[in-house]
């Protein structure tokens, strides 16, 4: 009996939590009224580089993210007059925790908790935000960034950059990336490879001939260039998002 009841709670909170998750979705990606980003810099290695650069950020700094999105919206047929706003958080001190590399499910799922909880101690954004992105920014003697990653579940980003001028461009590729992740958009590339997935990660799957592509799919990550060959673009001027991403994230029906 006491088993019974047990088990009737814990699927009744599986279905609560089940069925926020799908109001969360649905509230980000309507499109109806203006999605509100809040970012959040971090000097992820202490840097005067990465110091500089978050000192010099405003609500200004992420205008081609928003452009691009705005301009894919319409391309879609959405109406609304400002689909996003970006606005910058002050600096936050305490650094997120990293994504744990091959720790497998069970240790990405603990990443995903210690990482939502780490993001519910934060300051609350004015305006509350709809999604939050804690960025974090590496100077010159870090050669590599940590992986960034966007979590649907509690709309969160943990996105890297580099702070340097030659690199502000390529950032906004990144940062736009994994907001889309956040939206509910699943990468369109193979891991293995990491080459565009035909059709899916090709911005126009129609084109003749097919290759070389003109645009990066944005959540391929690439522009396809041959059969085994892709380069990175270096703008959000170089991407596009792709049919099945529009329905994803609610652009398309």
């Amino acid at each position: 009996m006491w088993k019974k009841i047990r088990i009737t709670i814990l699927l009744l909170i599986l279905a609560t939590v089940a069925l926020d998750a799908w109001r969360a979705h649905r509230a980000v990606t309507d499109w109806r009224d203006t999605l509100h980003v809040a970012v959040y810099p971090i000097n992820g290695d202490g840097s005067a580089e990465a110091a500089h650069t978050i000192a010099r950020l405003g609500d200004g700094s992420f205008a081609d993210v928003q452009a691009f999105i705005e301009s894919e919206a319409q391309r879609y047929g959405v109406a609304t007059l400002k689909p996003v706003s970006i606005r910058v958080q002050p600096m936050l001190s305490s650094l997120p925790p990293q994504a744990p590399k091959g720790a497998g499910m069970f240790g990405a799922i603990v990443w995903s908790l210690e990482l939502r909880f780490w993001a519910w101690r934060q300051p609350v954004s004015s305006p509350r935000a709809h999604v939050r992105l804690f960025v974090s920014y590496y100077g010159a003697r870090t050669e590599r960034v940590p992986n960034s990653h966007g979590l649907q579940q509690g709309q969160i980003g943990l996105v890297n950059l580099y702070a340097r001028n030659d690199m502000a461009r390529d950032n906004q590729v990144v940062l736009a990336h994994e907001l889309l992740h956040t939206l509910g958009a699943t990468d369109k590339y193979d891991p293995a490879s990491l080459q565009p997935r035909f059709p899916d990660g090709y911005a126009e799957p129609g084109a003749n001939p097919r290759l070389p592509q003109r645009f990066c799919e944005l959540m391929a990550g690439r522009i396809p260039l041959g059969a085994d060959q892709a380069e990175q673009p270096r703008s959000l001027d170089q991407c596009l998002i792709g049919a099945l991403t529009a329905k994803e994230i609610g652009l398309a029906r």
